[in-house]
């Protein structure tokens, strides 16, 4: 059974792999099959693979092509993790955006517009063509932003894609150990959008463990959001990281202007230098010895802002992303039912969005797909941002179907974070510009 890996050469790829190496059997894959447009990051990639399955008898086969219909082709499982424009792109996003004074963080604001308006053509394009050449396949989607790609790419490909994101678990995994909860014994209410999500209810039986926690600000501080955000008890929920965005976006832009250089700079002189060494060093110390870097530093000005301090990093917890996507492979061939935090057609799980509105909540997985779970009500203040993102995602999509400039500009415009015409028009021209991926806007 082939696994293809869109977005092959891609940097996390090992994590993918090395995650299938402990779990093939169960899952049933025989063969990996890298995609990638970049042969040179495929070749850099490749070694890291063969070395992490040096001691692996039986480990699944890897073949490697830039050729998209060939990696498709025979596919039952297809992980979409694709960068449209590389790190290129990313610094773009986030200069142009700090330049008209926002914030331009990969998947919220300006900067996660922009990504959207070339991640989403491709997206569709990738997901069109996985209809007609593996109509049976299973798409996991972890190209950012997640939530609105995999709502695009819903499209063509109706329930039979699903996206993740390891924020969720990660979130969930450290509260239940601050509150000594067994996991399988409470019920979860979480649920926003990908990256705009919020944790408001640990139930066990009749009760609810949160307010006892977000009470407790000794056991709270224990754990990364706990430090990261204030005043949790008088919110109610203890919110995704990726929410400190929204509430100090003045505090984070001005972090951000004070770093030697924006995330997506770091990266990409990261990722260059280390892909050269891949091929002069040992493959897997020299990916390794990055990966940890890559870690140590995510979200560096934000817990600097906060006195958050380092990001915690144990290896022997539930994986990342790749977890999550070999457990949701897991559940679908074998048809061993598991609930995770996923992003799918709202069904009508949450009332502050239509039902095709791709939302972020716990599911039930199994062979027939991944179904959400009732949760309580949003809380009246994630209800509302969640309406107003939701809003620019649709006219981001609307952009990306019309080719339409003037809805680029509205999505921007829209958006929390921007709000203002002058400025959004500002932003698109801008991207315009420099990216020729949005040359498509008129």
């Amino acid at each position: 059974m082939r696994l293809t890996i869109l977005g092959g050469g891609g940097f996390r790829v090992p994590l993918v792999y090395k995650a299938l190496l402990a779990d093939h059997r169960k899952t049933g894959i025989t063969e990996v099959a890298l995609q990638d447009v970049d042969p040179g990051r495929l070749d850099g990639i490749g070694r890291v693979l063969a070395a992490l399955a040096r001691d692996v008898p039986d480990a699944p086969a890897v073949v490697a092509t830039t050729d998209l219909d060939e990696a498709l082709t025979g596919a039952a499982f297809i992980f979409s993790a694709i960068r449209v424009g590389g790190l290129r792109g990313r610094v773009v996003d986030e200069r142009v955006a700090l330049d008209a004074g926002v914030l331009g963080q990969e998947t919220v604001g300006a900067g996660g517009i922009a990504y959207a308006l070339r991640s989403v053509p491709e997206s569709l394009r990738i997901a069109e063509r996985a209809a007609r050449l593996a109509p049976d396949a299973w798409l996991i989607n972890f190209t950012n932003p997640a939530g609105l790609v995999t709502e695009a790419m819903s499209g063509p490909l109706g329930d039979r894609v699903i996206g993740i994101c390891d924020s969720p678990t990660g979130l969930v995994d450290r509260v239940l150990r601050a509150l000594g909860a067994d996991p399988g014994g409470v019920r979860i209410d979480y649920a926003g959008l990908n990256h705009l999500g919020w944790l408001y209810g640990v139930h066990a039986g009749d009760r609810d463990l949160l307010p006892g926690l977000l009470a407790d600000e000794e056991r709270l501080a224990g754990i990364e959001e706990g430090r990261l955000f204030s005043g949790l008890r008088e919110l109610g929920a203890i919110p995704n990281e990726y929410l400190h965005y929204y509430y100090d976006p003045k505090g984070t832009l001005d972090a951000i202007r004070a770093a030697p250089q924006t995330r997506g700079a770091f990266l990409r002189e990261q990722q260059e230098r280390t892909y050269s060494e891949i091929a002069a060093r040992e493959p897997l110390e020299a990916w390794r010895d990055a990966w940890r870097e890559r870690e140590a530093t995510y979200m560096a000005e934000n817990r600097e802002l906060t006195g958050a301090g380092e990001r915690e990093h144990d290896e022997s917890r539930p994986a990342g992303y790749e977890g999550v996507a070999l457990s949701v492979m897991r559940a679908l061939a074998r048809d061993e039912p598991a609930t995770l935090i996923l992003n799918v057609r709202n069904r009508g799980t949450l009332d502050v969005v239509d039902d095709d509105a791709v939302v972020e909540v716990p599911c039930t997985v199994d062979a027939r797909g991944a179904a959400p779970l009732p949760v309580a009500p949003l809380p009246a203040h994630a209800a509302e941002l969640v309406r107003a993102v939701k809003a620019t995602d649709r006219l981001v999509l609307r952009a990306v179907a019309e080719g339409s400039r003037e809805a680029a500009i509205e999505a921007m415009a829209t958006h929390p974070l921007i709000a203002d015409r002058a400025v959004a028009e500002r932003l698109v021209d801008a991207y315009r510009a420099e990216l020729p991926e949005l040359s498509y806007l008129s």
